[in-house]
């Protein structure tokens, strides 16, 4: 994999970015809407052998906040012919608490850059939440800052 699909890949997975996320409020109830906020780590590792104009890597997370988990999940990409173009699309499992609550539920990633216009869509793929988590429904923004990662999740329980 190239350094700069690497670097294009980081692009896309900070796309909704967002100035000023507070990262240490606590879980807030808002009717029946909650929000999540915190910060992530990841690690993103390829696949070797892959096709080569598509990238295919393992993603790995440690999520702390008001969600306090790990994720494993996969990963496709694209780069588009033109500097800033690309996309990718993915799937993760999410395993800890969120909320003081505790299970496991599967976000999926859906996001295009055009000519470095991002568009982001992160979301729990519905009835995957076991456990205390069963029922779970929401939205994911993924934000970097700094170089640094954080999340603001919207969910329902």
């Amino acid at each position: 994999m190239r350094v700069s699909r690497v670097w294009q890949i980081g692009l896309l997975l900070g796309m909704a970015v967002a100035v000023g996320a507070s990262q240490d409020s606590n879980v807030k109830k808002e009717g029946t809407m909650r929000k999540a906020v915190g910060g992530f780590e990841v690690k993103l590792n390829p696949f070797a052998g892959f096709e080569p104009s598509l990238g295919s890597m393992s993603i790995d997370k440690s999520f702390y906040g008001d969600l306090e988990a790990t994720s494993k999940g996969q990963m496709l990409s694209a780069m588009g012919e033109v500097k800033g173009s690309a996309g990718y699309v993915a799937m993760e499992r999410v395993t800890g608490t969120l909320g003081g609550k505790k299970g496991s539920f599967v976000l999926q990633h859906s996001a295009t850059m055009t000519r470095g216009v991002p568009e982001l869509s992160v979301t729990v793929v519905p009835d995957s939440g076991t456990d205390e988590l069963k029922g779970l429904s929401g939205k994911m923004k993924i934000i970097i800052e700094a170089g640094k990662h954080s999340y603001e999740f919207d969910y329902k329980l």
